[in-house]
């Protein structure tokens, strides 16, 4: 276990985060019933409307039971950015954390958690027309050639990001073309002035708790399970409904979301139905890769395995305990730190009226 330094001055959150289908959302709700918090979801998708069955979005029974913030507040025709993430969630923080209750901010949207922990600059909204052009001329030229347009006048930017990452590469464009500056030197300008987010760490004491799996073949198979399961549950016919509004298309944020995007090729025809089920898992495995790659350079991050080294599928009860134990080792470690400074005040206020 890592050790966990405690600082007094500052309110408590909890990021439990993880790659996909580990239960993630199971055990953020079952914390509920054992501390005071209330949750934040840190996903990219689950902030869509009419998207529910492909973003396994809890029910709304369920929602209303135990209420989870920054879910269903944007139409899919809409762009959300990392940058809207860290302001809507720094809002949802304070006010929780003002009502007496703790943030647990859940998900499995790395960039949006990192958003968080690094600060952002203050970027300009999002401009519709701008983003359609960018994502136009990525229909015809492709992404890396997107990119190297963005290396001719962001370079710095550009050097961080692959040539497909066509979200980034096209709100970092986005920025120039609003502003007709670099979105490196904004942020560079501004952290100088003071006026980007800070790290948010400069205002909680977060904990960071990752489920995580020692076998990759027991994520794989839970995938698996859980993507035929949405198509029992009527995902096609979700997706077709999105698919029938006639002012969606898939280069939008919200059709680029895993298994959106393969439906939407089966249901415009690119694809057979065999082909979609195939690649939607595939796309799946691929995007908890990614998930577990930031995991595995992520600082100050305690680990929660779903399964033994042997591959054996740990109990939820299990699962449970482990973070319960992690948890009230926290607030054990903060009480008897605020029982040492009792005690010193004590002697202090002694020795003042001896």
């Amino acid at each position: 276990m890592l050790e966990i330094v405690v600082n007094n001055d500052l309110p408590f959150a909890i990021f439990l985060m993880g790659p996909t289908a580990t239960g993630k959302t199971d055990l953020a709700i079952a914390l509920q019933s054992h501390f005071p918090v209330e949750l934040i979801s840190v996903d990219s998708a689950l902030v869509y409307r009419g998207m529910n069955i492909g973003t396994a979005k809890p029910e709304p029974e369920l929602l209303v039971r135990v209420p989870h913030r920054l879910i269903d507040i944007r139409d899919p025709s809409e762009p959300y950015s990392a940058a809207d993430f860290a302001h809507d969630a720094r809002q949802a923080m304070s006010e929780i954390t003002a009502e007496g209750r703790i943030p647990l901010l859940v998900g499995g949207t790395m960039l949006y958690f990192k958003a968080l922990l690094d600060g952002l600059a203050d970027a300009p909204q999002s401009n519709p027309q701008i983003r359609a052009a960018i994502e136009a001329e990525a229909a015809i030229k492709g992404w890396p050639f997107v990119h190297t347009q963005l290396a001719e006048v962001d370079p710095d930017t550009a050097a961080q990001l692959h040539p497909n990452h066509s979200q980034r590469i096209q709100r970092a464009l986005e920025v120039f073309q609003i502003t007709g500056r670099p979105i490196s030197e904004l942020k560079r300008e501004q952290m100088e002035k003071g006026s980007a987010l800070a790290p948010i760490t400069d205002e909680y004491q977060v904990i960071q708790i990752a489920l995580l799996p020692h076998n990759r073949a027991v994520l794989h198979q839970r995938i698996e399970q859980r993507f035929k399961a949405m198509l029992e549950q009527g995902f096609e016919s979700e997706v077709r409904q999105l698919f029938e509004r006639g002012d969606l298309h898939p280069d939008l944020p919200s059709m680029r979301a895993v298994g959106y995007r393969q439906m939407w090729q089966y249901l415009s025809g690119t694809v057979s139905y065999d082909e979609m089920v195939e690649q939607g898992v595939v796309a799946t495995r691929q995007l908890a890769k990614r998930q577990l790659t930031w995991l595995r350079k992520w600082p100050d991050l305690h680990e929660i395995y779903i399964d033994s080294e042997a591959g054996q599928l740990n109990i939820f009860e299990d699962i449970l305990r482990n973070c319960l134990k992690l948890l009230w080792y926290f607030v054990k470690t903060l009480l008897l730190r605020l029982r040492r400074m009792l005690v010193l005040a004590g002697w202090i206020s002694c020795l003042v009226v001896r």
